[in-house]
C-alpha cells in the first residue's frame, strides 16, 4: 500500500516538476518577447522625435525663404493680399435653433399612427 502510495506521488511530483518548469519556460519567452516590443517602441520613438525636429527645421520661414527665392518664377508667387483674407462677417452664424413644440407633435402624431401632413391615418395602423 505504502509502495504504490510512493509510486503514485512521485509521478504527481514529476509531472508537477514538467509543468512547472514549461511554464517557466513559457514565461521566459513571453518577457523575451516584451522586452523586444518595449525595445521597438522605443526606438519608433526615438525616430519620431528624429523626424519631429528634422520637420521644425524644415518648416522654419529661414529655410524655405531661399528655396521660394529659387523657384519663384516656376512657382508664380504673389505676395498675399489683404483682399484674399476673408472677414468674419463673411462666416455664416449658426441657424436658429428647431422648433420643439413642432417636433414634438410631429412625433405625437406618428406614434398614433396619423399623417401628420395629410391628418389622415397611416397604412398599415390600426
Amino acid at each position: 500500500m505504502i509502495r504504490t502510495l510512493n509510486i503514485i506521488l512521485t509521478f504527481t511530483s514529476v509531472a508537477a516538476l514538467v509543468g512547472v518548469y514549461a511554464l517557466k519556460f513559457s514565461v521566459e519567452d513571453t518577457a523575451s518577447a516584451k522586452t523586444a516590443l518595449e525595445r521597438t517602441i522605443a526606438r519608433q520613438e526615438s525616430d519620431l522625435s528624429t523626424l519631429k525636429a528634422d520637420w521644425a527645421y524644415l518648416n522654419q520661414p529661414s529655410h524655405i525663404e531661399p528655396i521660394v527665392d529659387r523657384h519663384l518664377e516656376a512657382l508664380n508667387l504673389q505676395p498675399l493680399k489683404q483682399s484674399q483674407i476673408g472677414s468674419f462677417d463673411l462666416i455664416p452664424m449658426r441657424p436658429p435653433a428647431p422648433d420643439a413644440s413642432g417636433l414634438t407633435e410631429l412625433l405625437q402624431s406618428l406614434e398614433a399612427g396619423v399623417d401628420p401632413v395629410a391628418g389622415a391615418p397611416l397604412e398599415g395602423s390600426n
